[in-house]
């Protein structure tokens, strides 16, 4: 029962012991211990401002990276589209020197063709002319047998000369 009930002299060494120990913490461990509580606080608070102010940079900047990622992909497109378009002309460019080519092929065979026909005419003309010269000279050469009818044309012939 004694622990429940303490002495008198119990209580004042008791009391006189705490106030000693409140004086002397007071004096040297309080203002320590509050000034790095409270050192502790501001960097806490300084850090969480940084964060904020962190995660405000890094939504500007994902903002930004979104921003030129549509850009890139803008260019990218006007990119594809003229490679596109370029593709389309050098092919429309090849198209068109192909046809002017064929053209010319074309051209240069209908010449050749006709060339030909000219040489193959011109040829049949001599050929024809050459046989119909053999055909005359066989011709004449019947009728001028005799020395009567060879007389008798070169008199005609004689006569037509004067008249012209």
């Amino acid at each position: 029962m004694n622990l429940v009930t303490p002495d008198l002299g119990l209580l004042f060494w008791t009391g006189l012991v705490f106030c000693l120990l409140l004086f002397v913490l007071t004096k040297y461990a309080w203002k320590p211990i509050l000034n790095a509580v409270n050192t502790r606080e501001q960097k806490i608070t300084e850090a969480l401002k940084l964060a904020e102010k962190t995660k405000a940079e890094m939504q500007v900047l994902k903002a930004e990276n979104d921003q030129i990622l549509k850009a890139a992909r803008t260019e990218r497109d006007q990119i594809l589209k003229e490679a596109k378009e370029a593709a389309n002309g050098m092919i429309e460019e090849a198209k068109g020197k192909a046809k002017v080519e064929a053209a010319k092929l074309v051209e240069s065979a209908r010449q050749n063709i006709n060339s030909e026909k000219a040489a193959a005419m011109a040829e049949l003309k001599n050929h024809v002319a050459s046989l119909s010269l053999q055909i005359a000279e066989k011709v004449v050469r019947q009728e001028l047998s005799s020395d009567d009818k060879q007389k008798a044309l070169a008199n005609q012939l004689a006569g037509e000369i004067k008249m012209n």
